[in-house]
């Protein structure tokens, strides 16, 4: 790649240079841009040096070198302890940092108070997926539309980009609700796996069987944003809890017979239980979504 090239590359900072963080070095540095890196631990910095990155002494130095700042550290705590006393003035902040809403809405008010533009972001991929376009990995931004537009061929660089609103906690909302559901189904994953793995059922022959019914499940999805949409979750409803519910004792037993624990289902099993109690026999699951959030007993 020639200097001039290189010269219109965007130059940025990355505060943070564990596996994502390197990642998203190499991603940019293989591209062409101008990397400023920082790390606590100075020797994993280093390490970047020899790929074409410039390695700050200090937090506040990284910050200086550059408009656009982005950070990918271990915790939001973490954050806020690296940009102490660095001067954001004029700064634009990008956290790829993990964290929740309520640490993104506040992250950005902190930021505004110093004079920085702020993005926050939702990691949709794990380090082997970034740089690599075809993985589908992306990250959901959220903050100020103005600094993303700016910013987007940049920051599209590594992965993907998903601008999920102005209200900054919108990205880790969208992250943790994406990986909330990702969880649920691992639990259904384990649970199904134990039940069969007493068994001489091959591991192998089972998981493409698991991998199609899950998939011909996902269109539920979108039927339930539809019911969440209108308030209707008793119209046209294919398998209502009272049926799903006359299943359970077979669910159970079958756990018991297997020598599997079910606290992974049990949960759920009970909500829906306690739905079909209260007279909701007839909804389907989207019916049970309202009973989830604790504001209803403030």
């Amino acid at each position: 790649m020639t200097d001039t090239a290189v010269a219109s590359r965007t130059p940025l900072t990355l505060l943070g240079t564990g596996a994502m963080g390197s990642a998203l070095a190499r991603a940019w540095l293989a591209a062409g841009h101008p990397v400023t890196v920082w790390n606590r631990t100075p020797a994993r910095a280093r390490a970047l040096a020899a790929e074409g990155a410039t390695v700050a002494e200090s937090a506040a130095a990284a910050v200086e070198a550059n408009r656009l700042v982005v950070a990918c550290l271990l915790d939001d705590d973490s954050v806020g302890e690296a940009l102490d006393g660095t001067a954001l003035a004029g700064r634009d902040l990008v956290n790829l940092t993990t964290g929740t809403p309520g640490q993104g809405r506040t992250r950005a008010a902190w930021a505004a108070a110093r004079g920085a533009r702020f993005l926050d972001g939702g990691i949709m991929a794990v380090p082997p997926m970034i740089g690599a376009p075809e993985s589908g990995g992306y990250v959901f931004y959220s903050g100020s539309r103005e600094l993303f537009e700016e910013h987007r061929a940049t920051l599209a660089v590594p992965a993907g980009t998903r601008y999920a609103g102005t209200d900054p906690g919108f990205a880790a909302l969208h992250d943790v609700a994406l990986l909330s559901a990702m969880n649920g189904m691992f639990a259904g994953v384990a649970h199904a796996f134990a039940l069969i793995r007493p068994e001489d059922v091959a591991p192998e022959d089972f998981a493409p069987l698991l991998a199609e019914w899950l998939t011909a499940m996902a269109h539920t999805v979108h039927e339930t944003a539809g019911r969440l949409r209108s308030g209707d979750f008793t119209g046209n409803v294919v398998s209502s809890l009272a049926m799903q519910a006359a299943g359970i004792p077979t669910l159970l037993r079958t756990a018991e017979e297997q020598h599997v624990s079910p606290e992974l289902l049990a949960p759920y099993l009970e909500l829906m239980a306690g739905r079909v109690a209260q007279g909701h026999g007839d909804e389907d699951g989207a019916g049970l979504i309202g009973l989830l959030d604790l504001r209803r007993s403030a």
